[in-house]
């Protein structure tokens, strides 16, 4: 397996010296693994130019096989892990920051407490990316949507109220609830959650086209721009829990929601200690939301 990690090392790295550095080779050794699996190809996978490295054509087309055979083999090497018992396993989750911020470290926290050998990964996107990443194996399992992905397992954990966010003084503070009408006519934050946007959804149901000034990815960025008053914008009432910026939010009219669920392919290929904390999860954040 070794060039496979090499090329994706280099991939990641964009040199050949801070992918022998990383991997623990010589920049000859990487060279050389490369060069065989180009051998074994039979094409050229990467160009090198004074400027950097890039993919050929046809190494574009292999690289996405050629990642899930790493991802599958760390997965083999996972399960041999798993045959021995829940020990040192590593737990691969995509998740949405509201719930890495909210849920996670208190989950985490309690379950090392049992199985304090484990290991977690996180990796942080949106419902698109994080759907990807399950489907390629780079991730065990994810937080998302439901309504966002499709050819998952999904198990719905908690409906999630999302609230209008505004600057400190703007003049919709003086309404208990807040109009999609009224927001249409400010400047709108879109939080960019890939393929589905819950309140872009939920303005057009109703007819109507919010003023799309911004394109962010994260919700503590699109915080800091209501607070220095560069527009409004709709977020999940779980990030706003933690927020410390000086801002105003109000429930909407009509109301928007989100689903968040847990989801993952095949459950019973998993990995041992992704199997359990999904269990483990599912039964605290269940509990939490029947309080």
């Amino acid at each position: 397996m070794n060039p496979y990690y090499a090329l994706i090392k280099v991939i990641e790295t964009g040199s050949f010296t801070r992918a022998a550095e990383a991997l623990g080779y010589t920049q000859s050794a990487v060279s050389q693994m490369v060069h065989s699996l180009e051998t074994e190809l039979a094409t050229k996978l990467i160009l090198r130019s004074r400027t950097g490295i890039k993919l050929t054509p046809d190494g574009e087309e292999f690289l996405p096989f050629i990642r899930k055979l790493c991802n599958s083999h760390q997965e083999l090497l996972e399960k041999q892990k798993e045959m021995e018992g829940l020990q040192s396993g590593l737990i691969r989750i995509g998740t949405l920051s509201s719930v890495s911020c909210n849920w996670l470290p208190g989950l985490m926290k309690e379950f090392k407490e049992q199985y304090p050998d484990v290991r977690f990964g996180l990796f942080q996107g949106e419902y698109t990316s994080i759907a990807d990443w399950i489907k390629e194996g780079t991730v065990n399992f994810g937080f998302v949507n439901p309504d966002a992905v499709t050819g998952l397992t999904t198990v719905s954990l908690q409906e999630d109220e999302m609230l209008a966010v505004l600057p400190k003084e703007h003049p919709l503070t003086g309404n208990d609830t807040v109009l999609l009408k009224d927001l249409t006519a400010e400047p709108y934050i879109l939080l960019d959650v890939g393929k589905l946007s819950e309140p872009l959804s939920m303005f057009r149901q109703n007819g109507l086209e919010p003023n799309i000034q911004f394109r962010v990815y994260d919700d503590y960025a699109i915080m800091s721009m209501v607070e220095q008053g560069l527009g409004v914008s709709i977020l999940p009432k779980l990030v706003l829990k933690r927020s410390a910026y000086h801002i105003e939010t109000r429930p909407t009219s009509p109301p928007v929601t989100r689903t968040i669920s847990i989801a993952y392919r095949d459950k019973e290929v998993l990995p041992i200690a992704s199997r359990y904390f999904i269990d483990f999860a599912i039964r605290r954040l269940s509990r939490r939301a029947a309080e």
